[in-house]
């Protein structure tokens, strides 16, 4: 099944009938790297030559599949119109192409990404609003909606998103992360769209490429930022030039399937077998997951273009990608370090599932750990699933004295030494890949605990959809049970928990608490910005303290099951002259001057008087 180029563009035509597609599908005058790569796909195209009397044709290049060509095109002098290009063939009638160059907006090199001072709410599109059942199904892509198929399509949409930014609003998010919205025509599990198909075009049953530029627009009224979900390992193994690959070496391909090996530490291995090198950089993610090769020129330019092109069309903030360590590591440099060139606020996270800071702490630009192996990944931010793996242990481990509890963070935090930019981290105690939080700890006092961790420790927060009301999920059920519908999301849904009068008593108690805390957060620069000062737990307590100038934050985490009544005079270097702490989450006013009394499994965050 192919999908043709859709003519969103105004001004944008050409002859159909051999010309199928142009990509990218228009460029934009001014910008600061004004060279593009143009590539036309169609019957015997890498036949004809091209010329055109307005723009400044640098090159063009052909592949052994003659169906492509490629035009290096110089757009330095270029003001916005709409450019012929024509395509000549001796004995063949020629072929006019109007190329859209279009105006940039105002200030659209200068990007405002995500910080520290960012939460960042994480939603699958499908799972949590139908703001436009028309959309459901579409002639174009193969799977329609089925909510009864755990593993199916859904029906949510970015139209449902639109319609419930009031709620993450009011929720404290800051940042929304979509996880990817182009096209994925997987036959089925498509939902989750880590399989693109088109990466010019939204998924149709998400909305059009103009919904999501509208999504962007209305988070940024709301003083708010969209991060989009990249994928550069990997398309879809219905991705249309699956069909008609521009040459073998587009993708990774060995004599028989091989799947990648997911040993991500293998790059700061130093032991490391080449073999098994290439089965993580090349293997393939899954056999409907053709890997990309990122050392071909034109794979690297393409999905550079593309980027850029989705940055400039919808006005994004911040990419996620997606599998950073699997892709080829030299040319996902370049691939980041063109991104940044052209918009240097934006800011790029990488997803490195690994186990340990050292490995993970490799990725993030000018890693110390990185610099010994001579590698810059020039990725500015990467996720802490270290801290992950310690959250979701630790409140399980009551009374711990040792290894531990609450010493996990502590020793966590210890290794913050080999991150060049700790404020720049991403700290999570769940995604879509994992289980969700209230299924590893279902009574809302551990929930509260690993909320205040989250939201006071350095570094930036990331939740995720639902939990924010006790939704659960345990993924040994399978994928559909951690990305549950969210309720009232759909027409027809008997309760909406985006309304606060419609919402039980225990989402009441779970969205009341999220709110708070992350609502105070928002304005906290001693949080965003402030140094940390930590204490060694001592009978499962920490202690922990957030500074800024004048401006001090103490956190208390108490993992017994019983009350604890800590010595202050301990503290007295986090403390420091100060006589009264005021708790963020009761109002509640502490003496500071001698002992503090803490519930069982509770947490304070003393605001410093």
């Amino acid at each position: 099944m192919k999908v043709f180029l859709c003519l969103f563009l105004s001004g944008f035509s050409l002859a159909w009938g051999q010309i199928e597609r142009v990509e990218p599908p228009n460029w934009w005058a001014n910008m600061r790297n004004s060279s593009i790569e143009l590539m036309l796909y169609g019957t015997d195209l890498g036949t004809y030559e091209v010329e055109s009397k307005d723009l400044l044709i640098q090159e063009s290049s052909r592949t052994e599949n003659l169906n492509y060509l490629w035009l290096t095109l110089d757009l330095s002098e270029v003001k916005p119109g709409s450019y012929p290009l024509t395509l000549t063939k001796e004995g063949a009638k020629s072929i006019t192409l109007n190329y859209p160059v279009l105006e940039r907006s105002k200030n659209a090199s200068i990007k405002n990404g995500f910080d520290s001072s960012d939460v960042i709410y994480l939603l699958m599109p499908d799972r949590f609003a139908n703001g436009d059942p028309s959309n459901d199904e579409d002639p174009n892509v193969y799977e329609g909606a089925d909510r009864d198929n755990p593993d199916g399509r859904h029906g949510g949409d970015l139209q449902g998103i639109i319609n419930n930014l009031d709620y993450i609003e009011e929720l404290g998010a800051t940042a929304l992360w979509l996880t990817p919205v182009c096209e994925d025509n997987d036959k089925q599990v498509s939902y989750h769209t880590y399989a693109q198909s088109d990466l010019y075009r939204i998924d149709p049953r998400f909305g059009t490429n103009e919904t999501y530029k509208t999504l962007a627009q209305k988070l940024h009224e709301k003083d708010m930022k969209i991060i989009m979900d990249y994928v550069t390992n990997h398309w879809g193994i219905e991705h249309w030039m699956m069909e008609d690959l521009p040459s073998p070496d587009w993708i990774h391909q060995f004599e028989n399937y091989t799947n990648t090996n997911h040993r991500k530490e293998i790059f700061s291995d130093p032991y490391k077998a080449k073999i098994d090198y290439d089965e993580l950089t090349q293997g393939w993610f899954v056999p409907t997951m053709p890997d990309l090769n990122q050392s071909n020129p034109k794979v690297l330019t393409y999905l550079t273009q593309n980027a850029i092109w989705w940055i400039e069309y919808a006005n994004l903030d911040s990419f996620r990608v997606d599998t950073f360590p699997y892709n080829d590591p030299e040319p996902m440099t370049k691939w980041v370090g063109s991104i940044l060139n052209e918009y240097p606020g934006f800011t790029i996270v990488g997803e490195g599932w690994m186990h340990s800071s050292i490995h993970t702490s490799y990725w993030q630009k000018d890693s110390p750990v990185a610099a010994i192996a001579d590698f810059n990944s020039q990725l500015p931010s990467v996720m802490d699933f270290p801290l992950t793996d310690a959250i979701g242990l630790a409140f399980k481990e009551h009374n711990s004295h040792w290894e531990g509890g609450t010493t996990r963070f502590y020793k966590n935090f210890q290794n913050d030494f080999l991150y060049p930019n700790i404020d720049l981290v991403l700290n999570f105690a769940e995604n879509h890949d994992t289980n969700r939080i209230n299924d590893i700890y279902p009574e809302f006092k551990n929930y509260s605990q690993v909320m205040v961790l989250l939201a006071t420790i350095r570094g930036i927060p990331q939740i995720y959809y639902g939990s924010e009301l006790g939704m659960a999920g345990k993924k040994s059920k399978g994928d559909g049970d951690i990305r549950q519908d969210f309720p009232g999301g759909w027409p027809g849904d008997k309760q909406n928990a985006f309304v606060a009068e419609e919402r039980t008593k225990k989402q009441k108690q779970y969205f009341d608490f999220t709110a708070k805390l992350l609502q105070w957060r928002k304005n906290k620069a001693v949080i965003h910005k402030g140094k940390t000062l930590h204490f060694i737990p001592q009978e499962d307590v920490y202690v922990y303290f957030r500074i800024l100038n004048e401006e001090r934050v103490m956190v208390v985490l108490n993992n017994n099951s019983e009350a604890k009544t800590i010595d202050l005079n301990r503290f007295k270097e986090g403390i420091q002259s100060f006589l009264i702490g005021i708790d963020v989450l009761s109002g509640k006013q502490f003496d500071l001057s001698s002992k503090l009394s803490i519930g069982g499994e509770q947490s304070l965050v003393l605001e410093l008087n």
